[in-house]
């Protein structure tokens, strides 16, 4: 693919629309991009998780809840939100809203695109297929770290190239999300965004 992923960059304002039009019409079939260690890695996002903040019993910040570990949420649009979770492994978010709107969008699943060597030296794997095809595979492919947390997606260590093609939405398929069975009646919300290759 010719294209320089380190020049284009989804701008403010990408990130502070609807979020479900921000998970469906630009974020799947962006292109996910990391620059660490020296090493440029990219993917593209394949699937994606829908939080609705306050008012989503799934959330870390359901009902505003406000603590070190989820302050981030409460930036503006276009920052990250990274967190560790059972102990061994770290998720990446992406806030949206204005500030103190806390949504956000766990990104699940990437198809490698560029640096997949290093991806599989950082996961001690050949296999392609399962390389970036869960939250945690993906931030362990692409060096994320609670050290990413609360970094702002314009910058140059992690950020979202922004997509190639025109994605029609028959190719988005939506399901409930996964790992939440303490969510009630949000456990079966269709928040879960699958782009179908």
């Amino acid at each position: 693919m010719d294209m320089d992923f380190t020049k284009r960059k989804l701008p403010r304002e990408s990130y502070l629309q609807d979020i479900f039009d921000i998970a469906k019409r630009t974020l799947l079939g962006a292109y996910l991009c990391t620059y660490t260690e020296g090493q440029l890695t990219v993917g593209q996002i394949c699937e994606l998780e829908v939080y609705l903040g306050a008012h989503d019993k799934a959330s870390h910040t359901y009902q505003y809840h406000r603590s070190p570990r989820v302050e981030s949420m409460y930036k503006i649009g276009g920052h990250t939100y990274v967190f560790f979770v059972y102990g061994m492994h770290h998720q990446l978010c992406v806030v949206t809203n204005e500030a103190e709107e806390p949504n956000a969008i766990l990104i699940r699943g990437v198809k490698p695109i560029y640096g997949i060597d290093v991806m599989k030296k950082r996961r001690q794997m050949q296999n392609l297929k399962n390389l970036t095809n869960g939250p945690g595979k993906v931030c362990q492919a692409f060096g994320i770290t609670r050290k990413m947390d609360g970094k702002d997606l314009l910058g140059d260590e992690i950020w979202i190239a922004p997509r190639v093609e025109k994605i029609p939405l028959r190719r988005i398929k939506a399901t409930p999300r996964i790992g939440i069975p303490y969510a009630e009646e949000f456990r079966l919300k269709p928040w879960r965004f699958i782009l179908e290759y």
